[in-house]
Formats: structure tokens, C-alpha cells, sequence
């Protein structure tokens, strides 16, 4: 008996033996597989033969909506060395290897996901499409084939959006690029490429060709009749006067007897200019500069006179006039140094803060800054949404001193005192909360339905956030080491000397150009169209009592300290 037994036991010993073999191989054959997937393989020089590019996932639910409080960085914080290594490599990657450094770019770029095969799509598209497909063409860092705008949408691009985008900024060709990347333009300066180069659908519909590595798909948006054109981001930037030998160096005049202010930006914005020169009937392109400095402009009634004199005398020569006003636009046209954006070469010590309410406009004023100067803004959180529509900095580590500055909400003393210094802004809490709730319930773009506003959710964020409104001023005010205090209503209104505020802070030296730059462009793609209103007052009487109390403290508050109080709009003193 005692035999068996003993032999058993021996059986058993080499069975556990076995398994902890297999255990670890069954290990080591996964550490192998997902060290393969997740390998960047060098492409090969020919085009055709190169793998298709990976799609970006959606993020979570809970990181879609991170903010407020919370840290959702999660596993997409583990990509941000590569990402930012490869965002500040590819510039100044040779010419030579461009195409080859665009695909291990947008490898990591679009996260390293396994192939799908609905990234194809098929040579015979039979999709519809809202305006003209033109064909595929060559677009890289020497063959450039749409100069205008650009947005991206890593989830949700679709050639109708792309085209709605570039018609309403004033451009007749629109091009997809990556599956995600929307260029506009007026005129195509690459040769065209072979059409299974654009291989890649895009992102929110299935069928419809959207570029490929350094290849745009490019579509002829819908024609409209001359003069019925709209278009978006047009600025009025003053009257000047200006000399006859300044007028003769702008590279476009044409002379239009029966000129209208619309019909003058169409010219401008059709030849891809960013300014548009009026004097009927005169019409002038340029491009951006020191002469249309803000506080060269005249009074504009000089214009209205001076155009008056104009019509009267009849004249149609600008060499035989004398210096006179004129009205000078801002047309739909980014300038190129516009788009010209990049991490701190070198990397701050200093960490600066953009903090804000929720709501508050902390979205806007990253544009803005990023406009003005240059360089990437970071996150205290990951915002997947925010990311995709360009703000290349949500995805870097907050702490990691590449960003000019860091957006939170956060209002914690720890938090708080983690930063050396900080922009603090601050908006009318009625509006904020307005903001934020349409945020809550249907994104950065959207508006809450009635049905929401009517539903119980909203008292119940009104009572927990207008607390944290005032809380978080008082927070900063009080635990803030260096700050500088911005009043959201103040920016819309004065927004140029607020910029130049917000630049001295920031200790960056910037130019007219750029300062043009963020008027011109300041509202971006992303902000909240429209401004649409609730049928209803959503406050009820005991909201606004709090509410009221509220921003009496924060005013007081500041008046201690010594910085600008809140404006009268919140609350008539």
C-alpha cells in the first residue's frame, strides 16, 4: 500500500511541476504577443506596400467626461513619452525620410491598435457625398496640396463635415487626410496621386475615401452663386490710413465698380489672404502686419466719409490719389503663421496654471493663448474629446514642463500649491453653470434639451456646484502664489489688451502678427455654436438668492487683495 501511495505522490509533484512550466510559458507567450503588437515595424520606401494606419479608439466613458475633480488619465497617460517625443522629433526629421517619419508618426499618433479591415475601403465607393470628388493627391512636407485651415476630429470625421468647415471659412476645395484631418483650401499645388494611395475611411462613416499617409482625398465643395458665400470668423479690424506707396506693395487689387464689403472678402478669401482692403471701388488683399496695428486704426467715420468723396468724384485710379481711410477685414483665411504651434523647447521649472470654474471659458482662453503664443497648453486631466480636436498638449504629462500653461478645475490647498503660479479665471456664475450643465449633458458643442433643464438633475447641480463656483476663487485667492485674475467678460470685450495681460504673465515676448493672429481666428472651431436659450428662466428665485451671496464674497474677496472686481453684470452693486 505504502508503494502506490509513494508513487503518487511522485506523479503529483511532477504534475504541479508540469503546470508551473506551462504557466510560465503561457506568460512568456503573451509578454512575446503583445511586445509584437505593439512594436512600431519600419515601413517599407514603397507606399502601396505599407500597412494601413491605425485607428484611434474612442476613451471611455469616464475619461470623455473627465474634470471636475478628477485625474482621469488612466492608461492613456502610459502613451504620452512616446506621443510627445514624436510630436517634437517630427519637426525637425529630414525631408528626405518625410513620408516614411509621417507613418511611424501617426502609428503612435492613432495608438497603436490592431488592423482592422473596415480601414479599407474599397476602390468602387459608391458613398454619396455632399460636393465633388476630385481624387487622391500628394501632400507632404515639400508637396503641400491645401494651404488653408485645418481641424481634426479623431472620432467623428466625416467628408460632410470637413466640407461644411472649409465652405463656411471661405474655401472651395476641402481635403481628408489620415481618416481624422480635415485640410481646406482654394487651389491644389500637389501633382495627384495613385488612387489606392487614399486607402483610408473615415472616422464617422464608413465608404468614404479619407487620405492616407501624406495623401489628402480631396472633395470640390458645393458650388454657391457670388455674394450668397457665408462665411465664418470675419473680423472688422478698423480704418487706417494708409499712403499710396504702402497701398501699391499689396499683391492683389482689383477694381469693381459695383464693390460691396462681401463681395471684396470673396475675392480676398478665394485668393487666400487674410485681410481684405476696402475703398469702393477698390478692393486690396493682403497679408497680416505691423501697419494694421490696433492703435493705428482711425475713426471710422473718416472711412464712411472718405468713401462718400470717393463715389462722388468717381474716381479709378489709386496712383492718382491721395492718402486716404480705408476699411480693412479679417477674412475666413488662417494666416500660416497662425498654425504654427509646438511644445516649450525647453523644458519650465515653473509650473503655470490656467485654473477656472467649470464652464467658465477655461477651453477659449487655451486657444487664445496657444494663438498668441505659439506653444501647446496641458491638462491636469486627459480630455479625449479636447485632444482630438487639437490641443496636442491634453495627452502630456501635466508636470512634464513642455506646456506654457496647465488648465484645472481643481480648488484643493495640496492642488493648488503644486503651482508656482497661475491665471485664474473667472466668469458670471450664472452663465457658468449653464455652460457646464450643457457640457454635462451633451458635450463641449452641445445644448441640454428642455427636458433636462425641467428634470431634477438641474437643482441638484445647481446646489453642489454654485458652492464650488465661489469656493474655488476663494481657494485660489487665498492658497495662489503668484496670480493674475481674468475676467471672462473682460476678454470678450477688450480682448486685445487682455491677450497682452495674459502674455506679460506668461513671460513671452509676442508679436503683432500673433496678436492678429488670435482676433482673427478667436473663436476656433470648437467653441459652442450659436447661443442657444432655454425657453424658461432655469434659476428659481431661492437659486439666485445663493447664488447672489455667493458673488458678493468672491467681489469681496478679491477687493482685498487688491485685484479687479468682478463686473456689475453679475450682480447690480
Amino acid at each position: 500500500m505504502v508503494v502506490p501511495l509513494s508513487k503518487l505522490h511522485c506523479l503529483l509533484k511532477r504534475a504541479q511541476m508540469v503546470l508551473l512550466c506551462l504557466g510560465i510559458a503561457y506568460l512568456m507567450a503573451g509578454s512575446i504577443l503583445l511586445l509584437q503588437r505593439s512594436t512600431i515595424r519600419a515601413p517599407q520606401p514603397n507606399l502601396p506596400s505599407l500597412p494601413p494606419l491605425l485607428s484611434l479608439v474612442a476613451p471611455p466613458p469616464a475619461l470623455g467626461r473627465a474634470g471636475m475633480g478628477m485625474r482621469a488619465r488612466s492608461r492613456w497617460a502610459a502613451v504620452q513619452t512616446i506621443s510627445g517625443g514624436g510630436a517634437k522629433a517630427s519637426q525637425s526629421w529630414p525631408s528626405s525620410r518625410s513620408l516614411r517619419v509621417q507613418h511611424l508618426h501617426r502609428r503612435w499618433f492613432h495608438s497603436l491598435l490592431p488592423e482592422s479591415p473596415e480601414q479599407k475601403v474599397s476602390q468602387h465607393r459608391n458613398s454619396r457625398h455632399k460636393g465633388t470628388y476630385i481624387g487622391c493627391f500628394l501632400h507632404n512636407a515639400s508637396d503641400r496640396a491645401l494651404g488653408g485651415t485645418m481641424l481634426y476630429d479623431l472620432r467623428k470625421m466625416t467628408s460632410s463635415l470637413c466640407q461644411d468647415t472649409c465652405s463656411e471659412s471661405g474655401y472651395q476645395f476641402a481635403g481628408l487626410e489620415y481618416g481624422a484631418e480635415c485640410h481646406c483650401g482654394n487651389r491644389i499645388s500637389s501633382p495627384p496621386a495613385p488612387e489606392e494611395d487614399c486607402s483610408l475611411v473615415c472616422r464617422g462613416e464608413r465608404g468614404s475615401p479619407c487620405g492616407g499617409v501624406g495623401r489628402l482625398s480631396i472633395y470640390k465643395v458645393e458650388e454657391q452663386l457670388p455674394g450668397h458665400r457665408k462665411f465664418r470668423n470675419i473680423q472688422h479690424r478698423g480704418c487706417f490710413n494708409l499712403t499710396n506707396s504702402i497701398i501699391s506693395t499689396f499683391p492683389v487689387h482689383s477694381f469693381q465698380p459695383n464693390l460691396t464689403t462681401h463681395s471684396c472678402i470673396e475675392t480676398c478669401t478665394d485668393k487666400e489672404f487674410p485681410l481684405a482692403v476696402v475703398k469702393k471701388p477698390h478692393c486690396f488683399c493682403t497679408w497680416t502686419s505691423s501697419l494694421f496695428n490696433i492703435n493705428r486704426h482711425s475713426d471710422k467715420q473718416q472711412c464712411a466719409e472718405g468713401s462718400a468723396q470717393n463715389r462722388t468724384e468717381g474716381s479709378a485710379s489709386t496712383a492718382e490719389a491721395e492718402p486716404d481711410h480705408y476699411q480693412v477685414y479679417h477674412t475666413p483665411v488662417l494666416d500660416s503663421r497662425c498654425k504654427e504651434r509646438m511644445f516649450l523647447p525647453q523644458k519650465s521649472s515653473s509650473l503655470v496654471a490656467l485654473s477656472s470654474f467649470p464652464g467658465a471659458g477655461n477651453t477659449w482662453v487655451r486657444h487664445l493663448i496657444e494663438l498668441l503664443t505659439g506653444y501647446y497648453t496641458g491638462s491636469f486631466y486627459f480630455d479625449g474629446s479636447l485632444y482630438n480636436r487639437g490641443f496636442k498638449g491634453e495627452k502630456d504629462y501635466w508636470k512634464s514642463g513642455r506646456s506654457i500653461c496647465v488648465k484645472t478645475h481643481e480648488s484643493g490647498q495640496k492642488e493648488i500649491e503644486m503651482f508656482d503660479s497661475a491665471i485664474l479665471l473667472i466668469r458670471n456664475p450664472y452663465r457658468s453653470l449653464i455652460a457646464e450643465f450643457n457640457r454635462k449633458c451633451a458635450g463641449h458643442l452641445g445644448h441640454a434639451t428642455e427636458a433636462q433643464w425641467d428634470s431634477k438633475e438641474w437643482p441638484e447641480f445647481v446646489s453642489g456646484y454654485a458652492p464650488w463656483w465661489a469656493s474655488h476663487a476663494l481657494s485660489w485667492l487665498k492658497f495662489g502664489r503668484h496670480l493674475v485674475v481674468v475676467h471672462y467678460e473682460e476678454l470678450r470685450k477688450a480682448l486685445l489688451p487682455q491677450l497682452r495681460l495674459i502674455a506679460a504673465f506668461l513671460n513671452v515676448t509676442i508679436t503683432e502678427e500673433r496678436l492678429l493672429c488670435a482676433q482673427s481666428n478667436q473663436d476656433g472651431h470648437f467653441k459652442r455654436p450659436g447661443a442657444q436659450q432655454t425657453s424658461f428662466d432655469p434659476f428659481t428665485p431661492d437659486m439666485r438668492r445663493i447664488i447672489d451671496s455667493f458673488i458678493v464674497t468672491v467681489d469681496q474677496a478679491l477687493q482685498s487683495r487688491n485685484f479687479s472686481r468682478i463686473p456689475e453684470e453679475y450682480l447690480p452693486r
